[in-house]
């Protein structure tokens, strides 16, 4: 139970904290995103920078763990999970499978974004 409030709380702060970071960061009238593109890069930044403390000097606890990879990176960017399971195929040598990795995620999940906008179109417009 402890495991699930870490991350549930977690998850709330950083949803929050890429709400307002997102909407402080993007001009007025641009067309591209930089907000969530900030957000998108910070959130890579952290993950590297916790899971690496948390390996050679922090003695974090499980759920602590959670609550800052999972809950807040998490709920701030999931594109922050997404490059450390990237980096870490990397890092085996497992450089077919990274790249599958990779582009499936980018390439089939704008796809499947496509998909649900055209249903939707299709049978509720």
């Amino acid at each position: 139970m402890g495991m699930l409030f870490s991350v549930g709380v977690g998850g709330g702060l950083g949803a929050l904290a890429r709400y307002y970071i997102a909407g402080w960061v993007q001009p007025a009238g641009a067309t591209f995103n930089w907000g969530i593109f900030i957000v998108n890069i910070s959130g890579g930044l952290l993950m590297g920078l916790i899971v690496e403390a948390s390996a050679l000097k922090l003695n974090l606890s499980p759920e602590l763990r959670s609550f800052l990879t999972v809950g807040i990176l998490g709920g701030y960017t999931t594109f922050s999970t997404f490059s450390l399971d990237s980096a870490l195929l990397l890092q085996k040598g497992q450089y077919g499978l990274a790249a599958a990795y990779m582009i499936g995620s980018v390439v089939l999940s704008i796809a499947a974004l496509f998909a649900g906008l055209w249903i939707v179109r299709v049978f509720y417009a």
